[in-house]
C-alpha cells in the first residue's frame, strides 16, 4: 500500500493542472454544461486513482516481467530464438494496448467504418512485431541507434512520397498510439533485460533505450504500405459534436466498466499466458515472486480500467465539446495559447511518461534528473499541440510541412548528441503520446477541426498525436546539448558520452 499511496502524491500533482485549465476555461471564456463537467470531475477522480493502482502494478507486475524475459532470452545465445520472441511479444503486445485500441475505434467511426478498427490494430501490430524483433536484433549486434534510425526514417520518407494525406495522419498517429501505457514499461523493461547482460557497462547503458523508438516506427511503415497497396483513393471523415448533453452523470461510467474491463482483460490476458509458460519450463522463478508479479498483473488490470473508464466518460466528451468551442470563438488565438497549456500539463498525466523519467534517473545514477526530462517533455508537447492548433485554422498548413524538417532536424541532432540522450529521445516521442493524448487532446483537436470551415477532421484532426511524439525527440536532444556542455565544463564528458 505503500507504493500506491507514493504513486497516489505523483498523480495527484499531474492530473490537478490539466483539471484547473479546465475549470478556469469554463468560468471564464468556453462554459460547458454542468453534466458534462460533473462527469469530468469524477473523471479526474477515476483518472488519479486509476493511474497511481496501476503505476504501482507495473512496477511489481509487468517491469519484473520484461526484465526476466529479457535476461532469458539473450542466456540462450541464440539470435533466432530472441527474434521469434521479438516477433510474437511485440505482436500480442501492440494488439493489446489500449491505446491503439482507441484509435482504431476513432478511425473507424470518423470514416464511417471504411477503415474498420480492426484492420488498423492488426497492420499497425504486425509492424510493431517486426521492428520490435529488428530493434532486439540490434542490442545484441551492437548496431549503433543513429544509424538504424537514419536507415528506418529514410524508409519512412521515401514512403511518405507515396502515401496519401489521410493515411500520412493515421501513420504517424499509430506510431504514437501503440507506445502507450501497456506496452512501454514492458518493451523498456525488456530491452535493459536484454543490455544488462553486456559486459561494457557503457554500451549496456546506451542500449537501455532504444528500442520504444524502433518499434513504433514499426507502426508508420505498416500504414503507409497499407494506404499504397490500398484500392481506397480517399477517404472522408466525418465527425458529429452533439450538443444535446446527456444529463445522466452516472450512467456513462457504468455503461464503460464492461467494455473497458473486457478490453483490458484482452490486454494482459496474452502477457499473463507467456509468462506462465516462461515460468514453467524456463524462468522457474520463486513461489513469491511468482505471487508478487501475478498480484502486479491484477493491479495493472484494475488501474488500467479505473483509468480508462476515467478518460473515456469523463474526459474524452469534454475534450470535442472544449476544442469545437475554443475554436468557434472570433479570437482564434485563445485556440492556440489553450492548446500549448493542455499539451504542456497533460504530458505530466500520461502513465508511460513515470516509467521512462524514472527509469531514465535509474539508468543515468541520478546524473539525468527526471524533473528536468519532464519539463522538456512538457515544452515540447506544449509546442506540438499549439503547432498542431495552427495548422488545423490555417488550411495552407500541411502535416509534412512539419513532420519533414522536424525528423530531419532530429536524425542530424541524433549524430552530435550523446548517444545516451538519442535512445531517450526517441524513446520519450512515443512514450509522450499515451492514453491522455489519444483521448483528451486528440478528441479536443477533432472537435476544432469540425468547427473550422476549412479544416478536415481526418487530415487536420488526426495528424495531432504524430506532432506530440515529434517534438518532444527534439526537445530531449537539445537538453542533451545541454549536459554535453555541462560535463565538458565539468570534467565529466565520459558520464554522458
Amino acid at each position: 500500500m505503500n507504493l500506491v499511496t507514493e504513486k497516489l502524491k505523483e498523480v495527484l500533482l499531474s492530473v490537478l493542472p490539466i483539471t484547473l485549465i479546465v475549470l478556469i476555461l469554463n468560468f471564464t471564456i468556453t462554459p460547458v454544461e454542468k453534466p458534462l463537467l460533473l462527469r469530468f470531475l469524477i473523471g479526474a477522480v477515476f483518472v488519479i486513482i486509476g493511474l497511481s493502482i496501476f503505476l504501482a502494478g507495473v512496477d511489481i507486475g509487468i517491469t519484473p516481467i520484461g526484465n526476466v524475459m529479457g535476461s532469458t532470452l539473450t542466456k540462450t545465445n541464440k539470435v533466432s530464438i530472441v527474434i521469434i520472441a521479438g516477433l510474437v511479444l511485440g505482436f500480442f503486445i501492440s494488439v493489446a494496448e489500449p491505446d491503439l485500441q482507441i484509435l482504431g475505434a476513432q478511425v473507424s467511426f470518423v470514416t464511417s467504418g471504411m477503415v474498420s478498427k480492426w484492420l488498423i490494430v492488426i497492420i499497425v501490430s504486425i509492424g510493431i512485431a517486426v521492428m520490435l524483433a529488428l530493434g532486439l536484433g540490434r542490442i545484441l549486434y551492437n548496431i549503433p541507434l543513429y544509424k538504424l534510425l537514419t536507415i528506418i526514417y529514410g524508409i519512412i520518407l521515401l514512403l511518405s512520397i507515396f502515401t496519401s494525406p489521410e493515411f500520412l495522419a493515421i501513420s504517424f498517429d499509430a506510431s504514437g498510439a501503440t507506445t502507450g501505457a501497456l506496452t512501454v514499461p514492458f518493451m523498456l523493461a525488456l530491452s535493459l533485460g536484454v543490455s544488462h547482460l553486456k559486459k561494457d557497462s557503457k554500451s549496456s547503458e546506451k542500449d537501455s533505450f532504444g528500442l520504444v523508438a524502433i518499434a513504433s516506427s514499426g507502426a508508420i511503415i505498416a500504414v503507409m504500405i497499407m494506404s499504397i497497396l490500398s484500392k481506397i483513393d480517399r477517404i472522408t471523415a466525418t465527425l458529429e459534436i452533439d450538443t444535446e448533453v446527456s444529463a445522466s452523470i452516472i450512467e456513462p461510467f457504468i455503461k464503460e466498466i464492461p467494455k473497458i474491463s473486457f478490453e483490458i482483460m484482452l490486454a494482459l490476458l496474452p502477457i499473463l499466458i507467456i509468462f506462465l509458460i516462461f515460468q514453467k519450463i524456463k524462468f522457474k522463478l520463486s513461489k513469491k515472486s511468482v505471487r508478487k508479479i501475478l498480484f502486479g498483473i491484477f493491479f495493472t488490470f484494475i488501474g488500467l480500467v479505473i483509468f480508462l473508464v476515467g478518460v473515456n466518460a469523463g474526459f474524452m466528451e469534454l475534450g470535442t465539446v472544449l476544442g469545437y468551442k475554443v475554436a468557434s470563438l472570433e479570437n482564434k488565438t485563445y485556440l492556440v495559447i489553450t492548446g500549448f497549456a493542455l499539451g504542456f500539463v497533460t504530458i505530466l498525466a500520461e502513465p508511460a511518461v513515470y516509467v521512462l523519467t524514472h527509469q531514465i534517473e535509474d539508468v543515468t545514477s541520478g546524473y539525468v534528473k527526471r524533473k528536468i526530462v519532464l519539463f522538456a517533455l512538457s515544452i515540447g508537447v506544449g509546442f506540438a499541440v499549439a503547432l498542431s492548433m495552427l495548422r488545423i485554422m490555417i488550411p495552407q498548413i500541411q502535416l509534412w510541412h512539419y513532420l519533414l524538417p522536424g525528423y530531419i532536424i532530429s536524425i542530424l541532432m541524433s549524430y552530435y548528441v550523446p548517444k545516451l540522450f538519442v535512445g531517450m529521445a526517441f524513446d520519450s516521442g512515443g512514450v509522450a503520446s499515451g492514453p491522455m493524448t489519444a483521448t483528451f487532446i486528440l478528441a479536443f483537436a477533432q472537435g476544432a477541426a469540425d468547427a473550422i470551415e476549412c479544416a478536415d477532421v481526418l487530415i487536420d484532426g488526426f495528424g495531432m498525436i504524430s506532432m506530440v511524439a515529434m517534438t518532444p525527440i527534439i526537445a530531449l536532444q537539445i537538453l542533451g546539448f545541454i549536459f554535453k556542455v555541462k560535463s565538458i565544463k565539468g570534467g565529466v564528458e565520459n558520464n554522458v558520452g
